[in-house]
């Protein structure tokens, strides 16, 4: 009898279940204390109990620990000292969405040689963010596998769901049970409408197909997520801009949902030009200036040298600190507008 199935399917390799990479990189009630006030952090400012803005802010993609290590501890003393006006987390995305082909991010290849050592990746991926977590640092991330999580996130404060998948029930489905606060972002056309149906949804319980902390298939049943929020990424056009957040806040009246959202000042909004960021960032400081509420925080891509590289053929030769997906800002200007934007902040909440 010819074959069935697995026509198209070169090898199946096993990974250890969630709970044996949790053994083997356990949280303390340190770290535990870090994602949790992270985690209530957010929920206080997306519900305006808290009148700092949310600063999610570090590399477009991780792909060095090394550099990522020490840009978190460059932040985390940059969060202490400003944490009366910002509440400051670091961006620390393993998983990148392709429009077509490429490098897939770090846990799916984290030797950048198209091994896809996922073991490794998984590991080392919660070996950073427990790091990142250690010096009393929140981290945020994009969780775009829906087993990811069962991995990953009792280390994370924040998560998104990126443009590429909002229209997607698996993701839907997946925020509707995640522990943290989630961002939607809109569409890569700037449609609003479908983040602001994926919020909806991941409020409400769901039943779906996923594994257990065994690894074992599963059903899992969710309570459903409070804490959606809007985050404007910019589509065939920015939209950063007052008229534009006007129009997101009809939006989300409409839907009956929390008035607060983010702003990504990079991807569309700055035309994947780092130096962009600085003006969307200006922006957003003057319309709060100007008495805007709906606006809770930003997303900014940085890291410790500016711009990015080419991937090379070969790993060794890539230059440190310098992105290898999306242009990011220097820390020496992330360090320069976040204390600003903090001075401005102060005037406004104190």
């Amino acid at each position: 009898m010819e074959q069935l199935h697995d026509l198209r399917v070169s090898r199946i390799i096993r990974l250890s279940s969630p709970k044996a990479l949790k053994e083997s990189l356990p949280v303390d009630e340190r770290i535990a204390e870090t994602v949790i006030a992270g985690r209530r952090e957010v929920e206080n400012i997306l519900t305006g109990k808290d009148s700092r803005m949310l600063v999610i802010v570090g590399p477009c993609s991780i792909h060095d620990q090394k550099s990522a290590l020490e840009y978190a501890a460059k932040l985390s003393v940059l969060r202490n000292e400003l944490r009366q006006d910002l509440c400051i987390m670091m961006r620390v995305y393993f998983e990148k969405p392709r429009t077509t082909v490429g490098w897939k991010g770090f846990i799916n290849d984290p030797h950048l040689d198209d091994t896809y050592d996922i073991e490794h990746g998984l590991f080392h991926a919660r070996k950073l963010l427990i790091d990142i977590n250690e010096l009393g640092l929140p981290a945020a991330t994009e969780f775009l596998d829906p087993i990811t999580p069962q991995y990953l996130a009792d280390v994370v404060s924040w998560a998104a769901i990126g443009a590429r998948t909002i229209e997607s029930q698996t993701h839907r489905q997946m925020a509707s049970g995640l522990s943290m606060p989630v961002g939607f972002k809109n569409s890569t056309d700037g449609r609003l409408n479908v983040a602001v149906d994926a919020i909806r949804s991941a409020m409400h319980p769901h039943s779906f197909l996923g594994i257990d902390q065994e690894g074992r298939s599963s059903v899992i049943t969710t309570k459903g997520n409070p804490f959606g929020h809007l985050v404007l990424r910019g589509g065939e056009k920015p939209n950063y801009d007052a008229k534009s957040i006007a129009l997101a806040e009809s939006w989300i009246e409409k839907a009956g949902l929390e008035q607060s959202l983010l702003v990504d000042c990079s991807h569309a909004n700055s035309g994947k030009k780092h130096q962009q960021q600085l003006k969307v960032w200006e922006d957003i400081l003057s319309q709060k200036e100007a008495g805007n509420k709906s606006i809770a925080g930003v997303m900014i891509e940085s890291n410790i040298c500016e711009g990015n590289q080419p991937f090379p053929e070969d790993p060794e030769k890539l230059r440190y600190g310098v992105s290898i997906t999306d242009e990011c800002l220097s820390w020496g200007e992330t360090e320069r507008m976040l204390r600003e934007g903090a001075a401005k902040i102060h005037k406004l909440i104190s």
